[in-house]
Order: structure tokens, then C-alpha cells, then sequence
């Protein structure tokens, strides 16, 4: 069981977590710009994921969401810790009991405005922004960065941010 559990907690194979990883300056709020869809955030829009400390180091994971079509909000809780080398860009993170996923920044902005993050295989993958929007030719690049490291971009979710978000804000 053991080693299932640490291939959850891994980096996707032939990518790399950023060095020189400052947990505090990521801490705050991210704005979920496109996705690889998965069975937990099916359906959502203007996602949005808070991270802030908790008392015994770690960090608490605030995940909201919105199925426009349906008026509904979906709010999931969770915890995160580093893992790796210090200053390295890696959590496992947690939002069902002892079960951890793996949560790999592989591409950040030099002042924090944006991230590339992938789960612990090529399923997962967020590119996230600190604003609404994220500039065109930002977008480009970090897509064309996740089709270098073999992600399937062309099945990438563009994830509402703008004027119908409003009222759920």
C-alpha cells in the first residue's frame, strides 16, 4: 500500500516541480483559467482555490466552483503539505481522510501572478492565474509548455471567469 500511496504523491514522470518555492507567496487566492476535466470539478466554472495556513504548519485548501447551468456552488476542504526538497514546488494534498494526491507546480511566474500545476500523473493538470484573466499570450505559453512535457492540451477545459461569475464573487 505504501508505495501506491507515494505514486499519488509523485511528479508526473520526465517533469520537474520549480525550485526555489516560497509556500507564503503562494498562499492566497488562484484563479483556475483551463483544466484537464475530471470527475470532481465536471461541470464547474468561475473555480476559484484559496490557500491559507493552518495551526499545525500545513495548509488549508478552500476549492469553489460553479455549475453556471444548474445556479449550484461547490465547495471542497482540504489540507496540504510540502513534500520534496525544501523550496521545491511540491504538496500532497487532501480532501478525502488520509488520501493525498499530488499537487506539482512545474512553471510559476517570477511574482507569483501565475502557475503551472500538475496532479501526479498527465490526468491532471491546472493552469491558474492570481487574476480573472490571464493575458493571451501567457495562456499560449503555458500551453505550449504542457504540450512539451507530453500533457493531452488539445482536451484542455477553458474555465469561465468573467461577467457570469459576477454574482457568485
Amino acid at each position: 500500500m505504501l508505495p501506491a500511496l507515494a505514486a499519488c504523491t509523485g511528479l508526473p514522470d520526465g517533469t520537474r516541480a520549480v525550485t526555489g518555492f516560497e509556500l507564503d507567496r503562494y498562499l492566497g487566492r488562484w484563479y483556475e483559467i483551463a483544466r484537464l476535466d475530471h470527475a470532481f470539478e465536471e461541470g464547474l466554472d468561475c473555480v476559484t482555490a484559496d490557500y491559507a495556513r493552518r495551526e499545525d504548519g500545513g495548509v488549508r485548501v478552500i476549492n469553489r466552483g460553479v455549475d453556471l447551468a444548474a445556479g449550484e456552488v461547490d465547495v471542497a476542504e482540504g489540507k496540504a503539505y510540502p513534500v520534496g526538497a525544501p523550496g521545491e514546488g511540491r504538496l500532497k494534498v487532501s480532501f478525502f481522510g488520509p488520501f493525498y494526491a499530488g499537487y506539482n507546480v512545474l512553471a510559476l511566474a517570477d511574482d507569483y501572478a501565475w502557475a503551472l500545476v500538475a496532479g501526479p500523473d498527465r490526468d491532471y493538470l491546472w493552469l491558474l492565474s492570481r487574476t480573472p484573466e490571464l493575458p493571451a499570450a501567457t495562456y499560449r505559453d503555458l500551453v505550449e509548455r504542457a504540450a512539451a512535457l507530453d500533457f493531452p492540451v488539445e482536451t484542455l477545459i477553458e474555465v469561465a471567469q468573467g461577467e457570469a461569475c459576477a454574482p457568485w464573487r
